[in-house]
């Protein structure tokens, strides 16, 4: 299991991050639409748009972390993450908008040749300093984005890969038309742009699945389950449901014990299963459980069970005779029926006729109270 870093530690480092690749993209913008307008080259120009996302994506990062990082309050129990996937999804949908405009500019400019740019030679030297800075950056990025787990952040590193991969189309593309091939340039500034629009709609879908409560994936809900079903006490696992939450996810179980044990000691199962996974998978935040006698998930009885009042007056009725020596008595919720277990005083096991009529009554009670399965009687010492 990784090293999971404090909530002021990760914040502190997410920051960082960012604050590092906005003054890297801000550097980036200035030199590629600068030189792209001075050196004629439509490619470059994009590429500088792109950069300029970039940008706007690190501003979004800051503000999201900020308050993504807030504590829980009384309105969002839960904490503020969502903010993250919020700004993730801006994020998307201004990379797309940055596309069809960088589209729509382009395709004006093809259908009119004499419009086209001829780059200068210098703009090679722009977009191979781009590559270099860009797939530097990515790869910074990313180690913080793991080391925090950040989605936010590894969309981010992701979103500078694609930038550095962008160059690389611009720098064919410029060298292209150095070449003789007048449309290179302009198709080059195309390929650009629908690469971010690729990046934008990948980051909105993501994100929308994450604000819908999608689960988590099937395989790693697989390995939560084997982890549940691997702790002592645990007899079955039904309605295992997940959620993710920025970074965190979180895990709501029906678990399945031994329908006798004491309530305590199932509190403890469900404890030692939720303390389990929080230390097994880093992502998991907080892990509702829900302790069952039995798998109920396919019981359809949702007609009101005999509470203990209920229980407590039918054996006051049937065993009214002895009603006063009944120490104690505990129900078990069972298919779908109820099993009684009476406590008595041991003295009474030694009066064979009054023995016989407890016997009696309870089969009797049991025979004639549908909800009823059976009647067992202990004698405490």
């Amino acid at each position: 299991m990784a090293e999971i870093l404090d909530a002021a530690s990760s914040d502190k480092l997410k920051a960082r991050a960012t604050y590092v690749g906005a003054g890297v993209n801000v550097f980036q913008t200035l030199i590629k639409i600068g030189f792209g307008i001075l050196g004629q080259s439509a490619a470059l120009i994009a590429d500088g748009i792109h950069s300029l996302s970039d940008l706007l994506s690190d501003l979004l990062v800051i503000i999201a972390v900020k308050m993504g990082s807030r504590e829980a309050d009384y309105e969002h129990p839960y904490g503020h993450r969502r903010f993250e996937t919020i700004a993730t999804v801006l994020l998307g949908t201004g990379l797309i908008a940055v596309s069809g405009a960088i589209v729509w500019h382009v395709l004006e400019r093809m259908s009119t040749p004499e419009k086209l740019l001829i780059p200068d030679v210098n703009t090679l030297a722009i977009a191979a300093l781009s590559i270099l800075v860009n797939e530097w950056l990515y790869h910074y990025t990313k180690r913080i984005a793991k080391e925090t787990r950040s989605k936010l952040l590894l969309a981010n590193a992701w979103h500078q890969r694609s930038d550095a991969i962008s160059s690389v189309v611009v720098l064919f593309g410029i060298g292209a038309v150095l070449l003789g091939y007048p449309f290179a340039d302009a198709i080059a500034a195309l390929v650009v742009a629908l690469m971010v629009a690729k990046i934008g709609l990948n980051l909105v879908f993501d994100s929308i699945k994450e604000l819908v409560d999608t689960s988590l994936p099937p395989e790693l809900v697989a390995e939560i389950r084997e982890a549940i079903h691997q702790i002592d006490g645990v007899e079955g696992i039904h309605l295992l449901r997940t959620r993710q939450m920025g970074e965190d996810a979180y895990i709501d179980a029906h678990i399945v014990v031994d329908p006798r044990i004491t309530v305590s000691e199932g509190h403890s199962i469900g404890d030692a299963v939720r303390d389990d996974l929080i230390r097994r998978f880093d992502d998991v935040m907080d892990v509702l459980v829900h302790v069952d006698p039995e798998d109920d998930q396919a019981l359809d009885d949702h007609a009101r069970p005999l509470m203990r009042h209920d229980v407590q007056r039918l054996l006051e009725y049937y065993l009214a005779d002895i009603k006063r020596s009944i120490e104690d008595f505990r129900i078990h919720y069972l298919d779908g029926q109820v099993e009684v277990e009476v406590i008595l005083p041991f003295s009474l096991s030694a009066q064979a006729q009054q023995l016989e009529h407890i016997k009696k009554q309870c089969a009797l009670m049991s025979a004639e109270v549908s909800k009823i399965n059976k009647v067992f009687v202990f004698f405490k010492t």
